[in-house]
């Protein structure tokens, strides 16, 4: 892990509101020089390509789509069934997309995938969209069926302690928001969290975030540093910019967090951050594992069957087996703290047409 110093932005004092709206100015400044067209212009475009992502027809006894009920609110669910399960583990998963595109079906590969590789249930969840929907719908939609399961567990044959939230991107940042609700509120206590490239901070200008990974992988890696102002945007209003639910790096009390494996990307404008959020959380007490894919862009869970979505699985396989007995379980895990895409290396020595 590299060892680079974690600024935090203070959302109190007047000083600060100053500095927010030279922030948002950056943003808008970086929106227009990075990339064309702007998000706002285009989001509606982009959901409609992922929906052609949907499956047509699927087995029945794979998925059942379902209803999450809870704090006056009607969450739209899917369950996926393994063909055999190992472990006695319910995995929640928060979709990507800005917190603006993406869905339950655009994802419906990449759960399928994820409950054959895990051996477990997963219940992917639909939750409200911005900029119809802005912050913080979209977490309390998270929240209500996190709550939903909760409530359920007994149920559907597992224990509170069998709960994983698992999110990627923006389903990162949810997921991490999810458990940070649930101990501020005393509803429940997640055991474990999967936190795959989250978003986690709330500046990604590369003209004054604190994260290299920003200036770096901004530009040339499909998700730009133009991008990420454009859909944190879409997701906030201006006075929501410094809450933790939005930004959990920003929260100043991370005790009392699961146990968490935070997955990032070599060529991600959201590598820093990610890794700085589980630092946060390590200083903070809880049992934490980085690991950083190299040669990986940012989005590959999406990429199913390649290289970068083995070593994922391989790595969420490790952590969710490892045994209860040791002080702190993850120590194999952690020693071997990145990965290597080795396959894209080993193509690229391979004769042509062989």
């Amino acid at each position: 892990m590299p060892d680079e110093k974690i600024y935090l932005s203070d959302p109190q004092g007047s000083e600060n509101v100053s500095e927010h709206n030279d922030n948002r100015r950056l943003y808008r400044l970086a929106s227009r020089v990075l990339d064309i067209p702007p998000m706002e212009r285009v989001y509606k475009l982009q959901r409609a390509v992922s929906d052609l992502k949907s499956p047509l027809m699927s087995p029945l006894y794979h998925m059942t789509d379902m209803e999450l009920t809870a704090n006056g609110r009607k969450i739209r669910a899917r369950l996926y069934l393994p063909r055999q399960e190992e472990g006695a583990r319910l995995i929640l998963f928060f979709h990507g997309g800005g917190w603006v595109t993406e869905s339950v079906d655009s994802y419906h590969h990449v759960c399928q995938a994820l409950a054959a590789q895990l051996g477990s249930k997963v219940i992917s969840v639909e939750y409200s969209l911005a900029p119809e929907n802005r912050f913080p719908a979209g977490a309390e939609d998270c929240f209500a069926a996190a709550v939903g399961i909760f409530e359920r567990v007994y149920q559907m044959g597992h224990l509170p302690e069998d709960i994983v939230l698992v999110g990627d991107s923006a389903g990162g940042n949810l997921a991490a928001v999810v458990s940070l609700m649930g101990r501020d509120r005393g509803v429940f206590q997640v055991k474990r969290q999967i936190l795959l490239y989250p978003a986690t901070y709330n500046d990604h200008s590369p003209e004054t975030s604190p994260f290299e990974s920003i200036r770096k992988n901004g530009q040339d890696y499909i998700l730009t540093s133009k991008r990420l102002c454009e859909y944190w945007e879409l997701y906030l209003s201006p006075d929501d910019w410094y809450d933790p639910y939005a930004a959990p790096l920003l929260e100043k009390d991370l005790t009392g967090q699961p146990d968490t494996l935070i997955i990032t990307a070599e060529h991600d404008p959201l590598r820093d951050e990610g890794e700085a959020y589980g630092k946060a959380l390590a200083e903070a007490g809880n049992r934490v594992v980085i690991n950083r894919l190299e040669g990986a862009i940012h989005g590959f869970i999406s990429h199913v069957g390649s290289p970068e979505f083995e070593s994922a699985c391989q790595l969420m396989r490790d952590f969710l087996n490892a045994g209860e007995g040791a002080e702190d379980p993850y120590d194999n895990i952690r020693a071997n703290s990145r990965s290597r895409i080795e396959n894209r290396e080993e193509d690229a020595d391979e004769p042509a047409g062989k």
